[in-house]
């Protein structure tokens, strides 16, 4: 089989993460090769993600490469049998390959953390909201009913029982920014609200006057692996977004993540009586923008 010119972000994962592992063994591509039956071109073209390796093969360079069986070396066991298949294919015909890839990531993530600098996180938006942002795109204007159906698509992980664990930390320009009508934009706010009843997700608001902090300048989102070693950040760009996968950068996220949620107002309880609100918390601030709207 001739190798794949666009492997998928899994299996760019994969790849990379036997590079690192077959690095950190000291063992050469040729060494890799003879491992597994094959020549150095083929071993290549694996840690790219262009060809896949087969279960035994796999099972064979992990040991090989002194992972022991244990949460990674199951993790990406699985990771190669799963085919990548999924209710996103449909909309190959409409989609770039990073949003088929951010589908996939995300139906994966064992949890999602999103701070979101300029719109409402597209896990949470309303299909109205949604058509708002996607009639900005460049594109054919019979493809945006495909585009909002597909965000609206992603929102399956958290509407399913159990659902996966999401925490959003929006900043206040997100929610002042008019995205469509008046209208359209109370009914997002109800939605936050509503959305924040499921008790896998948490919802805080990041306000103008927590004041200047390195994280707010970029919008980021981090998905939980099986393993902290598997974790992905996605960084937002105007272009096009950025992929980590180092455990160390990925780490700096997780605590710049932490730091940010720390600093914002307490997050939406909508169970909560109105004369449990102390002070200002990310429902009350919400409320306001609804009814001020």
């Amino acid at each position: 089989m001739a190798p794949r010119t666009q492997p998928t972000e899994r299996q760019r994962r994969i790849g990379a993460e036997l590079r690192k592992l077959r690095l950190a063994a000291g063992l050469s591509g040729d060494q890799a090769a003879a491992l597994i039956d094959a020549d150095r071109q083929r071993v290549s073209h694996i840690e790219s993600g262009r060809v896949d390796v087969p279960r035994n093969g796999l099972y064979n360079l992990l040991r090989s490469y002194g992972c022991a069986e244990g949460p990674l070396f199951e993790a990406l066991m699985a990771m190669a049998n799963n085919r990548g298949k999924g209710w996103w294919d449909e909309y190959r015909d409409v989609m770039r390959r990073p949003a088929l890839d951010l589908a996939e990531l995300e139906s994966r993530a064992s949890r999602i953390r999103n701070h979101e600098l300029l719109v409402v996180p597209g896990m949470l938006q309303t299909a109205d909201y949604a058509r708002a942002v996607c009639e900005t795109f460049d594109g054919p204007d019979a493809d945006i009913d495909r585009y909002v159906q597909f965000r609206m698509g992603r929102q399956r992980i958290l509407e399913q029982r159990p659902g996966t664990p999401y925490h959003a930390v929006i900043q206040e320009g997100a929610l002042r920014t008019r995205v469509g009508s008046p209208e359209i934009m109370r009914r997002q706010l109800r939605r936050l609200i509503e959305i924040a009843r499921l008790p896998h997700v948490t919802l805080q608001v990041f306000p103008f006057e927590a004041g200047p902090y390195s994280g707010v300048s970029r919008s980021f989102s981090i998905y939980s692996g099986p393993t902290p070693a598997l974790d992905t950040v996605r960084l937002e760009q105007p272009v096009a977004s950025v992929v980590l996968h180092d455990e160390e950068q990925t780490s700096k996220y997780a605590k710049l993540f932490a730091k940010l949620s720390e600093l914002a107002l307490p997050p939406v309880d909508p169970e909560a009586k109105p004369e449990s609100h102390e002070g200002r918390d990310s429902l009350t601030f919400i409320q306001h923008l609804m009814y001020a709207s």
